[in-house]
């Protein structure tokens, strides 16, 4: 998959795994609370996409697109359609029951017909559009340490508990073993599709999460922390609040730096241009140090690592490969999780050579590379005085900015 997630998550998670997880995203609600005048909440805006466009955009690193089924509401077809336009897994969707317990029934059943090799399922509730793949990665992995139990993301509750009864309080119940459950609940996926098969039988349709059902046969749950971003949109009064938080610009600026040191050669490459010289920079690819700082700067934008984690200098496919390759690949993810490039700028730090007469021709390959216009792209140098390494030419250094927004185009 692509994308770059944090190594103490995703070493548990197999490849091969991961490709045998199914998710059911449930969205076939009328969301009454929130107010009926705006439409069922999954498809009303935040900020410039929809809730349950946002959803799966939460889950699209992860779960393969063809692993993945809505379930709707069969007067929502037209609404489903505009709301997730430009998402891969917008027509893979079945229509729900009478209870979300129904609905999800009908998507488990949906989701044997169209992957059957799913081992595992994830069920979320399209109104949390806010889950983090953290969280998700998190719950995986106990998934898979433990694939015969349920996984179960929860909050503490904080809050007092009290028990009522006709407007009057009747007690303080206690709040020490009591949590919040959130979605996604991950669990084997034969396991969940037969005690929904059961209790279907039995005509037992108010169970309220899929956690319940499995309790109620016996089975067991686990906990791991949930997030307390993971909000389920309910009220018609959180919306404002989302949206003012959704509709301000989300610009971001990331930094990059590098520094290789001199070989023998007789020419350097910097921000993709050949340059004649003495020497060369020494690194398992071509060692552009412009370009690899700018790779890192644009990654930082997104928050997916650096340049090592996807291209690991221990992998010999990589070695002598032209940067642009890593840049471009950096450019693609930025694009892929709804980035524009604003602006780019990368400083060389070095005493020779002369940058000057090379800076136009960086620029312009900056500018073809990432597809934005010259004046967006600029490339300066600077010597360090004659001071340390790279004052006794010992090498050059680099540093990049970038300047991204996101959501601009979605």
């Amino acid at each position: 998959m692509d994308g770059w997630f944090p190594n103490e998550i995703r070493l548990c998670v197999s490849d091969q795994y991961q490709k045998n997880v199914g998710l059911v995203i449930v969205a076939a609600g009328r969301g009454q609370r929130a107010g009926a005048k705006d439409g069922p909440k999954q498809y009303r805006k935040l900020g410039t996409t929809s809730v349950i466009a946002q959803t799966l955009a939460c889950f699209s690193q992860i779960v393969p697109a063809s692993n993945i089924i809505c379930v709707i509401h069969k007067d929502d077809e037209e609404r489903f359609a505009e709301a997730v336009p430009n998402t891969p897994a917008h027509t893979a969707y079945v229509f729900g029951g009478a209870t979300r317990q129904e609905s999800v029934f009908e998507g488990l059943k949906a989701l044997t017909a169209r992957t059957p090799h799913i081992t595992h399922v994830m069920i979320h509730d399209a109104a949390r559009p806010y889950v983090k793949p953290e969280l998700i990665w998190r719950i995986l992995e106990e998934a898979s340490a433990y694939p015969n139990a349920g996984i179960l993301p929860t909050m503490p509750v904080t809050e007092t508990l009290k028990t009522v009864s006709g407007g009057i309080v009747t007690g303080t119940a206690s709040r020490k073993d009591m949590h919040r459950a959130q979605t996604p609940q991950t669990f084997p996926f034969q396991a969940i599709l037969d005690v929904h098969q059961k209790a279907a039988a039995q005509n037992l349709t108010d169970f309220t999460d899929d956690a319940a059902l499995f309790e109620w046969q016996g089975l067991s749950v686990l906990i791991v922390e949930g997030d307390a971003d993971n909000i389920k949109i309910t009220y018609a009064s959180d919306f404002p609040r989302e949206n003012v938080m959704n509709s301000l610009p989300d610009v971001r600026v990331g930094n990059g730096y590098d520094v290789h040191v001199f070989g023998e050669g007789d020419k350097v490459v910097l921000c993709g241009v050949d340059i004649p010289y003495t020497q060369k920079l020494a690194g398992h690819s071509d060692a552009d140090v412009g370009l690899h700082a700018l790779t890192d700067a644009l990654l930082a934008t997104c928050g997916l690592g650096d340049i090592g984690d996807h291209f690991p200098p221990t992998d010999e496919k990589w070695r002598g490969m032209e940067s642009h390759v890593f840049l471009t690949h950096a450019a693609n993810l930025v694009a892929s999780h709804g980035g524009t490039i604003m602006n780019v700028d990368v400083t060389l730090v070095l005493e020779a050579p002369k940058i000057a007469p090379h800076r136009l021709k960086m620029r312009e390959k900056l500018s073809e590379l990432l597809g934005i216009a010259l004046e967006r792209c600029s490339v300066k140098a600077t010597t360090n005085e004659k001071m340390g390494a790279i004052g006794r030419q010992e090498g050059i250094l680099a540093i990049a900015t970038a300047s991204v927004v996101y959501g601009a185009n979605t």
